[in-house]
């Protein structure tokens, strides 16, 4: 994708879009996870990392399983020209509303707003089906959005 093409003209993505891209890229996230957990599994003779054998671990446990999450979308939106492997696939580009690419910050903000979109039965995405320019409550609040790109 060139750079030349103005992010201003670019159509935002649809439900229907996003939710396609989410999919694939939490196909990824949970290999990467399921990766991750079966390197413990030597170390915890096989069994599940719970709070009631492991304590404390557990908790690091979790949080190296969310940092996964974090690395993985905030590799790609940073470093990789705003798309995960996921939204390369639906020609998707998450970007903030002056076209520049996310920050770590622009990431972890998303992250979060995007956490709350998903939980509230996906009430965030189905909001795009109603909002004048096509935004998630995440885009809102973060001042992002995710567009479609052209085809080549």
């Amino acid at each position: 994708m060139s750079e030349s093409v103005s992010s201003q003209r670019l159509p935002s993505a649809g439900v229907l879009r996003r939710l396609g891209a989410m999919f694939y890229d939490l196909l990824l996230v949970l290999a990467l996870m399921m990766v991750v957990t079966a390197a413990f599994l030597p170390l915890t003779g096989g069994e599940a990392i719970t709070v009631e054998r492991y304590g404390a671990w557990e908790y690091a446990y979790r949080a190296l399983l969310l940092a996964i999450v974090v690395l993985f979308f905030g590799l790609f939106w940073t470093r990789r020209g705003g798309q995960t492997l996921g939204m390369a696939a639906w020609r998707l580009r998450v970007e903030r509303e002056d076209g520049a690419a996310l920050t770590w910050l622009d990431v972890i903000k998303r992250l979060a707003a995007a956490t709350v979109s998903l939980v509230l039965a996906f009430a965030g995405y189905w909001w795009i089906w109603i909002d004048r320019d096509k935004l998630a409550w995440h885009d809102r609040w973060t001042r992002t959005r995710v567009v479609v790109l052209p085809k080549k």
